[in-house]
């Protein structure tokens, strides 16, 4: 599968110049990353409706993702100290291993996890903080200022891929078995896939220059001196805002007005498919000195697909909104994160605070989803309610701060 992705990608860069081709590196951690994402895809998808089937509680599904987004900067605080003093590999295999066994613990658990779901949370937020910590520093090592775009759409295009494949598989099985068992297969497979990424994650060498400091308690002083990261920041934060809600209420909305996992699973696809095709176009035409027009379009289709809520919550308006969400999320994901790459090659020391970098977005965006979920958890909660779309609405108006937080380059 290697040899074949790896021929795949030099075949597209063929015609590049050497510099903005991606190395074997980059190559194997795109592998890395889609094998992780399609048992990720598969289990994470469906553990919101399994707390959801078993609790019919929007309260408790928002307060395990508030639990996992207050964690999370913790996690990235005590992997980033991981990565200074041994190496990024540590963190990332870490989070791997951790993740598979929070999927054994569910398997294991089954319908008690709702007596323990905050344990749960704990346990899921601190792992996945090891594995993306260590991921987004990954992703700056494997790449460079001239092939980072093409590298972060091939990303997305990959980690969609992944994200098409899992929950229509997990729908099927999930339809195929009666009550909860098809739940457990799906967290059985996605626990092997994340074995497999443990193992395919040892072709990847531990870089030089370990043991070095970490300067996460110097960062505030540096906010101080470099207002253009501090406002990258804040863009974070607001992206935040929506992203709490957008990464749990979809698939509720979608199974209490069609309740079968596997129509679930397979709109997933669709939205998948409208990513990939956005990620190609990213990967082909985006360019850095547009980067404040994708982040308006950006927020003008969220604007145009939460109206289609206005009116009332159907199956046709929820996958409305879902469609123009699919293609312009990725446009978004992939402006910021290429500029904010770009500035940590600009801070004080020369690319040594990328650690520190990451740390420190994770806190500004976990924020704003903390902050997001528990607004909605106040004020809509109740499902049949006319406030959803206007929470969504008003969520979605933050996004135009990121215009302001960046500037093209």
């Amino acid at each position: 599968m290697y040899l074949r992705i790896r021929t795949w990608l030099q075949s597209r860069g063929n015609s590049l110049p050497q510099e903005k081709r991606l190395t074997r590196e980059a190559v194997i951690s795109l592998i890395i990353h889609s094998t992780f994402q399609f048992g990720a895809s598969m289990s994470g998808v469906f553990l919101n409706l399994y707390l959801w089937r078993l609790t019919h509680s929007v309260a408790v599904n928002g307060t395990y993702s508030i639990i996992v987004y207050l964690l999370t900067p913790i996690g990235f605080a005590i992997g980033g100290w991981m990565i200074k003093k041994k190496d990024r590999m540590v963190s990332y295999r870490l989070g791997i291993m951790l993740i598979g066994l929070f999927y054994l613990s569910v398997i294991i658990a089954q319908e008690a996890l709702v007596e323990y779901y905050i344990a749960f949370a704990i346990f899921n937020g601190l792992a996945g903080a090891f594995y993306w910590v260590g991921y987004l520093t990954l992703m700056y090592d494997v790449s460079t200022e001239q092939n980072r775009i093409r590298y972060l759409a091939y990303n997305m295009i990959f980690f969609t891929m992944a994200s098409l494949a899992g929950p229509a598989l997990a729908g099927f099985i999930i339809r195929l078995k009666e009550g909860l068992s098809g739940y457990t297969i799906v967290f059985s497979i996605a626990f092997c896939m994340f074995l497999l990424a443990a193992m395919i994650s040892m072709k990847i060498k531990a870089s030089s220059g370990h043991h070095r400091v970490y300067y996460l308690k110097w960062t505030g002083l540096i906010m101080k001196k470099e207002r253009d990261w501090l406002k990258a920041l804040l863009g974070f934060f607001g992206m935040g805002l929506l992203q709490g809600i957008m990464l749990f209420l979809p698939n509720i909305l979608l199974f209490k007005v069609m309740p079968r996992e596997d129509i679930v699973g397979y709109l997933g696809v669709l939205y998948s498919s409208l990513s990939i095709v956005m990620g190609m176009f990213i990967s082909k035409y985006a360019k850095g000195s547009k980067s404040r027009l994708y982040l308006m379009l950006s927020t003008v289709g969220y604007l145009v697909g939460v109206s289609f809520l206005l009116g009332s919550i159907t199956i046709w308006s929820v996958v409305g909104f879902m469609i123009l969400y699919s293609i312009f999320s990725p446009l978004q994901g992939n402006t910021m994160t290429g500029y904010y790459y770009g500035l940590i090659a600009k801070l004080p020391l020369k690319g040594e605070l990328k650690v520190e970098s990451v740390v420190v977005r994770e806190l500004f965006l976990n924020v704003g989803r903390v902050i997001s979920i528990f607004c909605f958890i106040t004020f809509g909660s109740d499902l049949d309610g006319g406030l959803i779309p206007w929470i969504l609405m008003a969520a979605s108006l933050t996004q135009f701060a990121l215009v302001w937080s960046i500037k093209n380059r």
